[in-house]
């Protein structure tokens, strides 16, 4: 408290600040170093700087990290999730052989 200088002999109560010491908001002004960057496999914001492991891959690990009770994530991850680039094409070029350049066959015209 510090005196008002309009009121004698009046204190008036200094402004709340926000503390530091717990875990709550004064302790949120604090947070200002990353833990977690980019990871060069799965691409999440994930990878541990300190720790030098990706939380949702595993990597650098050689198998990739999954939990069977993490069905839904699986789901999120795998195959045709994405563009396919290779694999969309697969099928229709297994169907015909994998063959390539060869020039269509002319159809005889019905007279």
């Amino acid at each position: 408290p510090f005196p008002c200088p309009s009121c004698p002999l009046r204190l008036v109560q200094s402004p709340v600040k926000m503390g530091k010491k717990g875990k709550g908001t004064g302790s949120f002004g604090k947070r200002r170093n990353k833990t977690h960057t980019i990871c060069r496999r799965c691409g999440r914001k994930a990878y541990h700087i300190q720790k030098s492991t990706c939380a949702s891959c595993g990597y650098p690990a050689a198998k990739k990290r999954t939990f069977e009770w993490g069905q839904k994530a699986i789901g999120r991850k795998t195959t045709g999730t994405g563009r396919m680039r290779y694999m969309k094409t697969l099928s229709r070029r297994f169907k015909n052989g994998f063959r390539e350049g060869a020039e269509a066959k002319k159809k005889a015209v019905a007279a």
